[in-house]
């Protein structure tokens, strides 16, 4: 996405990202950028919290209108848990968060992934 928001940028089409890997955004050098430190694929915040996913959607879009140059990152003041448990969950090859039907998924996809890259097809 942070390609994809480069490019835009450079057709004069301005973006703001709202992500969750600061590191691997700031990298590719978006001009605006709301990080939140949450699980990656939450940008926008915890599920079924339309409170906090409403302010973070409008933190992006305050920053569209507000930003005077490139390179601003703003951060949401939101934390996902009281602790931070969840990162040593989540940057685990275990995959511990999913359970049942949500891991045999996980796992089938993972071989499935592995057969077609091994067939050269990804």
């Amino acid at each position: 996405m942070s390609l994809v928001a480069r490019h835009l940028e450079e057709n004069g089409i301005p973006t703001v990202i709202l992500g969750c890997a600061r590191d691997i955004v700031e990298q590719c050098g978006v001009p605006r950028f709301v990080f939140a430190d949450f699980p990656l694929g939450n940008p926008c915040g915890k599920p079924f919290d339309v409170e906090m996913q409403r302010h973070i959607v409008g933190m992006g879009l305050e920053l569209l209108e507000t930003a005077t140059g490139p390179g601003i990152i703003v951060q949401a003041p939101y934390v996902w848990s009281d602790d931070t448990s969840w990162k040593r969950q989540i940057f685990t090859q275990e995959q511990p968060f999913l359970e049942g039907e949500a891991k045999e998924h996980w796992l089938e996809s993972k071989e499935e992934y592995r057969q077609k890259k091994q067939a050269g097809l990804v």
